[in-house]
């Protein structure tokens, strides 16, 4: 979380926004924002700060409701994404490993169901709108979560399920220095500490992995489990963009618009990636019914996933998203241990007890609000939307003024 309160109201605004864009501009009067009471003077400085301080210390937030609201979103998200790496794996197994085509399904299902929304909440003019003012936003948005689709999917053409999970520690790095940089997001010690915690407790797993040999069986060459482990790395760059951007994004605007864009977009650059990368993959792919299931249970986690992740983005930050999807890696060997026939270690268990801890140590000293305060929104957050899970509907709704946006 940044650590806002010793900065007073300095405030810089990035990556989607430009200097010809005001607060209000961004904002005001465009479809699904909730309106403020009364613009940036909804609260004062003192009445956010009250709120925000009602406890103090080093458990403070791990003590509120919203601590194991994220806990529990992020434990969730962490087994949408095993199952998803298990139906990849399962595909490549099967002899049809085709990148694109594969995440196409659950780009064209955001769509149908968040650009549909958005179109009836705003109007098919307001939809346009939209459109026009935030188009190159969300191209750069769905562009990096295409790739980062893509090249951690092709990942598992050549590696296995535990190497291509190392996704998750660059994506950690990428996402803590954007935010450093672009979003002028300062983290608090015990943030960096529980963030080098999970990390400690992701190097057990995979120390164990090593040790046993739990993959010795596997049929890969060196060559290439190196060359998928360098495209899971790839990947994990190009989700740590996206992330960052969601981030931003949704903080700023509704979920619904954020995803229906991310659908729109994606479905396009996806399609077109999808005829132009995977025409061999097509012709080699085995087709059967055992396929279209794990395809059907591969597009429902994700589709579940991408739907989720928005509120612990507004709830918590991309950093938090990613470490706790560390645990995913221990979710993954659970899982390999059944359908994959992966050995299973005592340490293992270690592991995902390290990484929990790790979460927890990331909240102390955190005040109540933990991160749903994001520092490129203003210290009344009066340049963000008051939807489900933001600080700023937190705001109006203890100054009286409950917002209705999503």
């Amino acid at each position: 979380m940044a650590d806002t309160d010793s900065k007073g109201p300095e405030v810089t605004e990035s990556i989607g926004t430009s200097g010809r864009e005001s607060p209000r501009t961004e904002n005001a009067g465009a479809c699904g924002d909730a309106p403020s009471r009364s613009g940036t003077d909804a609260n004062t400085p003192d009445e956010r700060a009250a709120s925000d301080t009602a406890g103090k210390g080093y458990f403070a937030y791990l003590r509120t409701r919203e601590f194991y609201t994220v806990l529990l979103i992020g434990q969730v998200l962490a087994l949408c994404i095993t199952a998803t790496n298990t139906f990849t794996n399962l595909l490549a197994g099967a002899g049809t490993s085709i990148p694109s085509f594969q995440t196409l399904f659950n780009y064209i299902l955001l769509t149908l169901v968040y650009t549909s929304y958005t179109i009836y909440r705003c109007g098919f003019k307001g939809w346009i709108q939209l459109i026009r003012e935030r188009w190159w936003k969300y191209i750069i948005f769905a562009f990096c979560d295409v790739e980062g689709n893509y090249f951690i999917v092709l990942a598992y053409r050549y590696t296995t399920i535990l190497s291509a999970q190392l996704i998750n520690f660059w994506a950690i790095v990428i996402v803590v220095l954007l935010s450093f940089f672009l979003l002028r997001v300062r983290y608090h010690w015990a943030q960096y500490l529980g963030i080098i915690v999970c990390i400690g407790g992701m190097g057990v797993l995979f120390g164990s992995d090593h040790i046993t040999g739990s993959t010795a069986g596997d049929s890969r060459s060196k060559g290439d489990q190196i060359k998928g482990d360098l495209f899971a790395l790839l990947g994990a760059t190009f989700y740590g963009f996206a992330n960052v951007a969601e981030e931003y994004l949704v903080s700023k605007r509704p979920m619904y618009e954020v995803l229906g864009q991310l659908g729109l977009y994606a479905t396009i650059i996806m399609g077109v990636q999808s005829a132009i990368f995977d025409r061999e993959s097509f012709q080699t792919a085995v087709w059967n019914s055992k396929v279209g299931g794990y395809l059907t249970g591969y597009t429902l986690c994700l589709f579940i996933f991408y739907s989720l992740a928005p509120l612990l983005f507004r709830l918590a930050s991309a950093a938090f998203f990613n470490i706790s999807l560390l645990t995913s890696n221990f979710w993954g060997v659970v899982i390999g241990v059944k359908v994959f026939k992966y050995a299973i270690h005592w340490m293992y268990p270690i592991a995902f007890v390290l990484i929990i801890i790790g979460q927890c140590i990331y909240y102390l000293g955190r005040r109540v609000w933990g991160e749903a305060t994001k520092p490129w929104l203003g210290r009344n957050q009066e340049k963000g939307v008051a939807g489900i899970g933001t600080a700023k509907r937190r705001i109006e709704s203890n100054a009286g003024g409950a917002a209705s946006a999503v």
